[in-house]
Parts: C-alpha cells; structure tokens; sequence
C-alpha cells in the first residue's frame, strides 16, 4: 500500500496564542512570539495538568479501533506519581472495564456494540495534582470488515514559529476519519523519534488523515495539510 506524507505537521509549535494555521501544501505558519501562556487553551485533545507541586503526567496511545469479538485493552502510564494515584475515566463505552488503581481500559465487544464510542477522557491524580490523556475515540468495527491500513508519514518539526530552535517537542497526534470535517479517531504518538505509523483495522471506504506536533508545555500545532486513502 501506498505510504501517505503528510508534510505540514513540520510547522512550528510554540505558546498558544502564537499558533497559526498550518494548512495544505505543507507551509509554516508566520512567526510568533512564544512568549504567551498556554493555560487557558480549550482544545479537547490537550493534555493538562493541575495543581503545583508533585505534577504528574500521564501519556499513552489507545488504539482508536477495534473488531467485534476481539479484545481491546490498553493502560496509560504515569511519570512523577508523587504518591498513591487513582485514576478515572469519562464517557466509557458500555462494553469495558475500567481499572481505577492501573488506568487500565478493557473489554470485549460484540455486534451489537457496532459504532463509535466518542469524548474519551482517561485522567490520573495524585491528590496534589492531576493530568488528563488527550480525548480519544474507540470505533467497533464488524467482524470480516475491518480489511485495510495506511501508513502516515510526517516530518518532524525543528523549529518554533518565530525561527528559534524547538527544545520540547513531546509527541504527535494522528487525527482520523470517514469524512474530512469529522476526524474522529486519534492515535496518540509520545515517541518523539516516529516519522511514521501505520494505522490498522480500516474498514472499506475512504479514510482522511491529518496529524499535530505538540510540545511538553501543552501547546499544539495546527492540523497538517490532509490526506485520504479509500481501502
């Protein structure tokens, strides 16, 4: 299968006041100055954190698919625990577990579980403070459908929007979906070192990729320039 470059998450990600679009054909946004905070952010699919002592931090990547009948499981990690940590979880689909002492999410669904679970939100505190994965979205898909992959390239970006060097690039997101305004499905990337992942479990149809760079501080780059595959 043919790979998908996907150039524009190479644009610069700095503070949240300063980011600008990174649309398609893969150009940089115009310089910014990186001086604004990025706590009053609202994007769903930031990680945050709360509190001023002891933070803690969660990341993992959860599979955004899974086919009727398989087991789908997935467990986050925590750096700088700082204590006991429970963790909990919002808009779990009716067919998982979830496991406060671990984080871990688990189930097995079946046909009439068909569809997507959406707004996802795995969260970790330590009583002093608190983080939260990026929201995410669980696709069931029916057995014998789930048929085709694509594999996403990018270029890592180096630099900030106003030209200084990027220090703190902490991972990527893939963004994906059926229709290009609903990209509902992410793939969660902490390994900074990835130019490329392959996405799995596609059902028949075309399928819209795009992907964002961001930073240890929360701040995030626009979307990239999309890409499509029909499987």
């Amino acid at each position: 299968m043919r790979a998908m470059s996907i150039r524009a998450v190479s644009c610069a990600v700095l503070m949240l006041a300063a980011l600008t679009g990174c649309g398609g054909g893969g150009s940089s946004a115009n310089p910014t100055s990186p001086s604004a905070k990025s706590t009053s952010w609202g994007a769903p699919w930031q990680t945050t954190s709360t509190g001023t002592s002891a933070q803690l931090s969660i990341s993992g990547s959860p599979s955004g698919t899974v086919t009727a009948g398989q087991v789908y499981g997935f467990t986050p990690s925590v750096s700088n625990p700082g204590g006991t940590v429970t963790f909990s979880i919002k808009n779990a689909p009716s067919w998982v577990s979830f496991n406060r002492s671990t984080g871990k999410l688990s189930g097995t669904p079946q046909a009439a579980n068909v569809g997507t679970y959406g707004n996802i939100v795995i969260s970790a505190s330590n009583g002093q403070s608190s983080a939260s994965l990026p929201v995410f979205s669980i696709t069931v898909v029916e057995a014998g459908s789930a048929t085709g992959s694509a594999d996403i390239s990018w270029t890592p970006p180096t630099t900030n929007t106003d030209g200084s060097t990027l220090t703190n690039l902490a991972g990527y997101t893939i963004y994906y979906g059926t229709s290009p305004g609903s990209l509902t499905q992410t793939v969660q990337l902490t390994n900074i070192g990835l130019t490329n992942y392959v996405v799995s479990g596609l059902a028949s149809g075309t399928w819209y990729f795009a992907v964002t760079a961001y930073t240890s501080s929360g701040s995030r780059s626009s979307l990239s320039n999309m890409a499509s595959k029909t499987i």
